[in-house]
């Protein structure tokens, strides 16, 4: 939803600046091609945005906005192609003019982080640490100055990255607005690390919760995705008092608490930007330099200045396929085309 809801708020800014007509924008859920759909057919990768679960949350949140739906992007040929991930390029996506926006916190390397960037294993095992890696797109958008930073440490040219905020998390004040069941509590938002086939000791996280609690009101959020049963059973053992939520939104709830305890959820932002005291297994100087810009909600129309100046601009190199000797020809093909412009200028 995360997702969608910024999409949305895009297009919203690209009609509202009157450059477009609300009935050239359209919206799908997540789709892939090839093998992983596949697996998606089957249900194996429900853990995914692209599973069936997410796909059908998505597609009941633009019926009810009442916007255009052409689910895998079949009805038309488009101008221009906005996606929040680019674990999975599409073939109907690719060698397009796409703009890819940042969601979120991105996941920590491992193996498959390296294993995707130098020995061509499919991204989306690393998740979503190798967000950006596709090169697949002609503008990468981003939450802040440091992330920019951060992704170009990972092999993204510089060139391509426009530092705009990202909706959802440039506005956190206004999340105050919402008023919430309790007061003087520590937040935890948990994660869903073992969803992801990732490691996760939830029991001794638990009981790292209580320590900072230190007798304050304990309330959990659960995360989306992960198994709602399991984590509600887990925390009635080892944390009989605690307050569970889930299926809700946490944005309030972060900015109502004492303190928020997280593993790696782009949460955490918000509360750094409330000034709340924020535990996380990332590290928390890096956290606080690469929180997303707070600019009073304008993230939406930053990314709609780019999306058109994408739109105007004819003499972009579009990537052909997303692999990285591909876009080291890319990169040299702009750099080229640079050069050449600056000499006849």
């Amino acid at each position: 939803m995360n997702q969608t809801t910024q999409m949305h708020s895009i297009a919203k800014a690209m009609i509202d600046t009157a450059m477009i007509d609300r009935g050239d924008c359209w919206f799908t859920p997540y789709y892939t091609d090839g093998f992983v759909a596949r697996l998606q057919e089957r249900g194996l990768i429900e853990f995914t945005i692209a599973g069936h679960g997410h796909r059908a949350r998505a597609a009941t949140y633009l019926a009810e906005h009442h916007l255009n739906v052409d689910d895998g992007g079949t009805l038309h040929t488009y101008d221009l192609i906005l996606t929040c991930s680019d674990l999975v390029v599409p073939k109907n996506v690719r060698g397009r003019k796409v703009i890819l926006v940042q969601e979120g916190m991105t996941d920590p390397e491992n193996f498959f982080f390296y294993a995707a960037k130098y020995l061509g294993f499919p991204r989306y095992l690393a998740s979503t640490s190798t967000f950006g890696l596709s090169h697949a797109y002609v503008r990468m958008c981003v939450a802040s100055v440091g992330y920019r930073d951060h992704f170009v440490k990972k092999g993204v040219a510089r060139e391509t990255i426009a530092v705009t905020g990202i909706p959802n998390f440039d506005n956190c004040l206004e999340f105050a607005k919402t008023p919430f069941d309790h007061k003087d509590y520590v937040l935890v938002a948990t994660s869903d690390a073992r969803e992801t086939l990732k490691y996760e000791n939830r029991k001794k996280f638990i009981y790292h919760c209580l320590d900072i609690a230190a007798g304050r009101t304990l309330v959990f959020k659960l995360h989306p995705n992960e198994n709602i049963e399991r984590g509600i059973r887990e925390i009635q053992k080892y944390a009989p008092n605690a307050h569970v939520y889930h299926s809700c939104p946490i944005n309030h709830m972060i900015a109502h608490c004492d303190a928020l305890v997280t593993r790696f959820s782009t949460v955490v932002y918000i509360g750094i930007a409330l000034g709340k005291q924020v535990y996380s297994e990332f590290d928390l100087e890096s956290l606080h330099r690469m929180a997303p810009i707070q600019n009073g909600g304008t993230s939406a129309q930053n990314i709609a200045d780019v999306c058109f100046e994408v739109l105007d601009r004819h003499d972009l190199l579009i990537p052909v396929v997303a692999k990285l000797p591909a876009y080291r020809t890319y990169l040299h093909r702009q750099r080229s085309a640079s050069r050449t412009r600056s000499t006849e200028a």
